[in-house]
């Protein structure tokens, strides 16, 4: 076992979850439509009772639904002085707090429904985002099947020992580190290494936690407890990961301490010169900040909704400011800039066979195989139409190859090694030509005659150098490539692509390395789909998982998720994300500049505090609308980065 086997953090008892909401973000999330609801319905009815002449009773009511939102308001503003953070609440706590005070009841209520819808906006875009996450735990298997004295017993994961004897079945995920103790296993390290061809792993060699038994069932012996494995290991990397990752301000407190200063100093000012607090609270309530309590979260909202019709779904607002603000691109290749899995790249046949009749042949043969690349060549020929018949007489030497008959040919279908063993001549054939890094080569015979070869390869996306020249035509100055596979295949990968730097055999916790060294640069977006990335994509300041394929843990540690398998969804990402930013902006300058207006003829007596609320409702109306642009627009990737380019993966016997 190599060096990327070892247990990244043994100290550790158990993995640490990553998600969740503590209690009071859960008792905010509860709370806020009641919060919204009251000032809502207080404002109806207080209007009831003033149209039936019963202003006093109107006044009270506005005031009692003014009171929720403010007492909530005062609290989270604790809380944020706590952790050191002034935001624009502190004027919108101001303006209803002195609407109470001094009896302007009216004008209390509308700031507090204004600020508490939106509040709700902003919260109701994470909501969205994150309701159909998976959690990262839901890949680890909660139990292992034990062989004790010949008997098979279901028994907890804390319960594994080292020494046990392990049964891990086909398509289970191997529970902890260990090695094999007979037969052939093949396993499905992807998610872990990188390495998109399963690999075959013989008796006594090592077998990671956290790969899938892409073969038959096998016997382990474990060498580790869970908590001490790779696999718990890369979830406690994620949760440190998450834990020092830098926070991303939002746009709106960007502005917060200039204009809270500005305001405070024009309320005070009025107040000073007239005398009159009143004067000072019309200058308040015309300055909540609703362009940037409003009109941000719209257009963030906004924003969101069209990246989810892409198939692009985005964790919230911060997550679509941060992607409007990237500099710097790091990939994974696996599953990111390849396609993840073994596809035909090219087919050698030898003699009168065409190339479609010698993939025929072996696909049909291998019907009868649950291999992998036996899969693989399968499936490429149903793609492309071919009919497949029933062989017969088949014997399959497990991870070697098959022979069996086929419309009355004898067929011999597997690795080299498996087909020069028994077909003459073969060794010389097969030694012709250059090979690919990483390639897999299946061999064919019919009737004792060398047929040819099939070639699999991990295949690169099409169009992936014109998808990352778009990606640089969008504001991103470095793309780096950082892979856990071999670096001869990355290299191969990666030749005549627009990159800047190519890392390989990376461990996850030296992708966390690549993404710090990348900072200087800018905002840095990871991009990845295995277990391996989880903790890069969560240290980025942008993590974008693929998340149609990918391994839940990096879905669940990503600000991104792409719901459909195509690259170039970033690209449409990425103008919808600048776009939904720039049009907040210009939402923020045209709100801010129109209330300062108003906050100048407040100071001066041309608005009462009700005056200035209707005010700022105007101007509320037109940078939402303005804001709501962010739903339409052209956004469609112009690359296409659906099919798939021949690229290099690692040769292996069948």
């Amino acid at each position: 076992m190599d060096d990327r086997s070892a247990p990244l953090d043994a100290s550790a008892s158990q993995p640490l979850p990553v998600s969740g909401l503590s209690s009071l973000q859960t008792l905010q999330q509860w709370s806020r439509p009641f919060l919204v609801a009251a000032p809502a319905l207080g404002l109806l009815l207080g209007g009831i009772l003033y149209g039936a002449g019963l202003s006093r009773w109107a006044g009270w009511t506005w005031a009692i639904a003014t009171v929720p939102v403010l007492a909530a308001l005062l609290v989270e503003i604790s809380l944020s002085l706590r952790r050191g953070d002034v935001g624009l609440d502190i004027v919108a706590a101001l303006s209803m707090a002195g609407a109470l005070a001094l009896g302007e009841y009216l004008a209390g209520a509308v700031v507090a429904l204004m600020y508490a819808g939106g509040q709700y906006l902003e919260n109701f875009a994470e909501r969205r985002a994150t309701r159909d996450m998976t959690a990262l735990l839901s890949r680890v298997p909660q139990t292992a099947l034990r062989d004790r004295e010949g008997r098979l017993e279901e028994i907890p994961l804390a319960a594994v020992e080292p020494g046990d004897r392990l049964l891990v079945r086909r398509g289970e995920i191997v529970p902890v580190d260990g090695t094999t103790a007979d037969g052939i296993a093949v396993l499905d390290q992807a998610a872990l290494t990188g390495e998109s061809i399963p690999v075959q792993v013989t008796q006594g060699e090592a077998v990671l936690s956290g790969s899938m038994n892409a073969g038959d069932a096998f016997t382990m012996v474990a060498t580790r407890m869970a908590a001490e494995s790779t696999y718990a290991g890369i979830v406690r990397l994620v949760a440190q990961a998450q834990q020092s990752k830098a926070p991303m301000a939002r746009m709106a407190d960007r502005f917060a301490i200039v204009f809270l200063a500005a305001t405070v100093a024009m309320a005070g000012g009025a107040w000073l010169w007239t005398g009159d607090p009143v004067r000072a609270l019309a200058v308040l309530v015309v300055a909540t900040p609703c362009p940037l309590i409003l009109a941000v979260p719209v257009a963030i909202v906004a924003g969101v909704s069209r990246a989810a019709k892409a198939g692009i779904l985005v964790k919230g607002g911060k997550a679509l400011e941060a992607m409007a603000r990237v500099r710097s691109l790091v990939l994974d290749k696996t599953g990111t800039l390849t396609h993840g899995e073994a596809r035909v790249t090219e087919i050698r046949p030898v003699g009168t066979l065409s190339p479609e009749r010698l993939l025929a042949l072996a696909a049909s043969l291998d019907q009868a195989s649950n291999h992998v690349i036996a899969k693989a060549l399968v499936r490429e020929a149903r793609e492309r139409g071919l009919e497949l018949v029933a062989p017969t007489a088949v014997t399959e030497s497990p991870g070697e190859g098959l022979t069996g008959t086929v419309e009355g040919h004898a067929l011999v279908v597997g690795g080299p090694r498996f087909v020069v063993q028994r077909v003459l001549g073969a060794e010389a054939a097969l030694h012709r030509g250059p090979r690919e890094p990483g390639s897999v080569r299946v061999a064919v015979a019919m009737d004792g005659q060398f047929a040819g070869t099939l070639t699999l390869a991990d295949g690169l996306r099409a169009g992936t150098a014109r998808l990352l020249d778009e990606l640089r035509t969008s504001g991103i100055g470095r793309i780096v490539l950082a892979t856990g596979d071999r670096r001869d295949v990355a290299e191969a990968v990666t030749a005549g692509l627009p990159i800047d730097a190519t890392h390989a055999e990376l461990t996850p916790g030296e992708k966390i390395a690549v993404v710090q060294a990348e900072r200087p640069f800018g905002p840095v977006m990871m991009i990845g789909d295995g277990i391996n990335d989880a903790p890069a994509l969560a240290a980025a300041d942008l993590g974008v998982a693929m998340g149609a394929k990918g391994a839940a843990a990096s879905a669940d540690a990503a600000d991104v998720v792409l719901l459909v398998d195509r690259l170039d969804r970033i690209a449409t990402g990425l103008r919808i994300a600048q776009r939904s930013r720039a049009i907040a902006l210009q939402s923020v300058y045209a709100g801010i500049g129109l209330s300062f207006l108003g906050m100048i003829a407040a100071a001066f007596g041309y608005l009462a505090p009700v005056e200035g609320a209707v005010v700022q409702e105007a101007i509320d109306v037109a940078v939402i609308l303005n804001a709501l642009r962010a739903l339409h627009g052209r956004a469609e990737s112009s690359s296409s980065v659906a099919s798939q380019a021949p690229g290099p993966v690692e040769e292996k016997p069948l």
